[in-house]
């Protein structure tokens, strides 16, 4: 198996656990977590393949299906071994991101896009999932708050256009680009660090 399929894989079972956790606070019905979980692993994988005319990649490969299905099931069943929700959510939730957003990059190079265009793509993949899910639960998407998400992800897309300037292997460039996201979503929330507010106070009363 190809390393790219095999990050996409494990973003999506990431991001389907996400989803069912966040379906399971709200006490959605059994249809509900299956759709939730479904919208959140390939929301962002579905948009950016629309707006690089490439071909869906679940609709072609049944195997995304069968796995949101099986980490919905798994995730359901063991919910209460997961630990405290929100604490799984926001661990699963950063994996996912950091997951699809080299994804989002991969597909961009594939597609032969200016590196910009790039890591646009990788951001969207992995932030779009996310968005329709808390949408669809009635919650304000993470992205659009104070709270570093998105730009976690453009670090890392970043950053793995200038690795690629350096003579480590495209495997090491993978991870560490992956990391990254994953280091500075964890420390952004451990430090309370957050995006400039363009409200005075009075605003935010």
């Amino acid at each position: 198996m190809k390393l790219i399929l095999l990050i996409d894989i494990l973003g999506t079972v990431a991001f389907a656990i996400s989803g069912v956790l966040t379906a399971l606070n709200k006490r959605l019905d059994p249809f509900g977590i299956l759709i939730i979980a479904f919208v959140t692993a390939v929301g962002g994988g579905t948009l950016r393949d629309i707006l690089i005319d490439a071909n869906v990649a679940w609709m072609r490969n049944l195997t995304y299906v069968y796995v949101i299905f099986g980490s919905t099931v798994f995730a359901v069943v063991f919910r209460k071994r997961l630990g405290y929700i929100r604490r799984s959510l926001f661990l699963f939730d950063t994996i996912g991101i950091a997951l699809y957003t080299i994804v989002g990059v991969e597909k961009g190079i594939a597609a032969g896009f200016h590196p910009i265009i790039c890591v646009a793509l990788g951001t969207m993949t992995a932030c779009f999932g996310g968005v329709l899910r808390d949408i669809l639960c009635n919650e304000i998407p993470i992205i659009f708050r104070k709270e570093i998400y998105a730009t976690a992800c453009i670090l890392g897309a970043s950053a793995y256009f200038l690795l690629h300037f350096t003579p480590l292997k495209e495997d090491f460039i993978v991870i560490i680009s992956g990391s990254i996201v994953i280091i500075v979503r964890l420390l952004a929330v451990y430090f309370k660090l957050s995006l400039p507010s363009i409200y005075r106070n009075e605003e935010l009363e």
